[in-house]
């Protein structure tokens, strides 16, 4: 079976990463990887920690792309792709404009798609803003859905998905995340390198992890975010640590409010590998950031999602995660409740993560081989 599996950002790369290990590993299928490079840099970094080569790369990424630019590039590019060829599957991953317009692309050619991380809904197009709009229109051209939960997979259902083609995995995002973390916990030498790359960070403090990057709070959200985190950098037991996305729009806010603020450091973005090292170093998490509301938990780390709706409720009722949105005083508050309740910390850090057991990606190959 000839499969072809795209993806453009980094987010998607991490998470497809253990399906394209697990497909070039089993001879039931032939496995191409196509990269769109909707995020070249940070995405190639990815790729290399996972020892991925891509057969094919679309290189759609240009300085100041939009939207538009991003689908147009990549169903022109996918469509020469898919002639030459002719996979029995594509797979895409998620909510990103790649993978709806690679899903589209397909569609025309009459190949089929394969969605991982299906189902997961706001029910509001506006938000997150496109990622809603894009992963309802993959549902809708997918012939086969690897949901990461029951709650997904409901609500395929409840848009009238054929049940037989939904099939329940977990998130393949907690396949990558065990697979680095084993490296972490077995190479001593690993862990002192990485520690060296944060010679800054003060082990006595507490060190808060914070990301950043939705379109939706560009306007004015991530503005908030950071007169939050100016505030609370005044405290002498915190340290903040934020790798800022390479947006323009994130970087000049960033830098504008935050840099030269004692107790916070910014940094560019993270592999990785080493991101995840700050993720188990870290006493919590503030983001905007699909992903991480799944990766925190693993390592019991409290997530606070600067966002006014999530896709991702499974860890708001599970208790590892609370929306707070992006209000200055809100957040702090939410902030300074962790910091100094310790029960309230407790139970979120303990809490049961409901995104899977690390055997996703082997789920997936599985049911694709059992595909006609």
């Amino acid at each position: 079976m000839k499969i072809l599996s795209v993806f453009g950002t980094r987010p998607e790369a991490i998470k497809m990463a253990p399906v394209v290990k697990a497909l070039e590993a089993d001879e039931r299928f032939v496995s191409k990887v196509c990269v769109t490079g909707q995020h070249s840099e940070m995405l190639e970094q990815v790729n290399t920690l996972f020892n991925i080569v891509p057969d094919i790369d679309l290189k759609v990424m240009k300085a100041g792309q939009g939207l538009t630019h991003i689908t147009t590039a990549v169903l022109e590019g996918m469509e020469k792709v898919l002639t030459e060829y002719r996979p029995d599957c594509v797979l895409v991953h998620g909510d990103t404009t790649t993978s709806t317009a690679a899903a589209l692309a397909a569609f025309y050619a009459g190949v089929s798609v394969g969605h991982v991380e299906a189902g997961l809904r706001t029910h509001n197009l506006l938000s997150p803003w496109p990622e809603e709009a894009n992963r309802q229109i993959t549902g809708r051209l997918a012939n086969i859905h690897f949901a990461p939960t029951e709650l997904s997979r409901s609500n395929l259902i409840a848009e009238n998905v054929d049940e037989t083609k939904i099939h329940v995995t977990g998130n393949t995002v907690i396949d990558a995340l065990l697979m680095i973390k084993s490296q972490l916990d077995s190479d001593a030498a690993l862990n002192e390198k990485l520690a060296s790359q944060f010679p800054f960070l003060d082990p006595a403090k507490r060190l808060i992890l914070v990301t950043g990057h939705r379109r939706e709070n560009q306007d004015g959200g991530i503005a908030s975010v950071c007169r939050a985190l100016a505030d609370l950098s005044k405290r002498d037991d915190v340290q903040i640590l934020y790798p800022v996305h390479l947006n323009p729009k994130v970087k000049k806010v960033a830098d504008e409010i935050l840099s030269g603020v004692e107790n916070i450091f910014l940094i560019d973005p993270l592999s990785y590998l080493p991101f995840v090292w700050v993720l188990n170093a870290c006493s919590l998490v503030v983001t905007d950031s699909g992903g991480l509301q799944e990766e925190a938990p693993s390592f019991g780390k409290p997530v606070l999602v600067t966002r006014d709706t999530t896709e991702r409720p499974e860890a708001i009722n599970a208790g590892t995660v609370k929306l707070v949105g992006t209000e200055t005083s809100n957040l702090i508050n939410n902030i300074k409740e962790l910091l100094d309740n310790n029960q309230i910390y407790s139970e979120m850090a303990m809490a049961h993560n409901p995104y899977g057991d690390g055997h996703a990606a082997s789920r997936i190959s599985d049911i694709l081989s059992n595909i006609k």
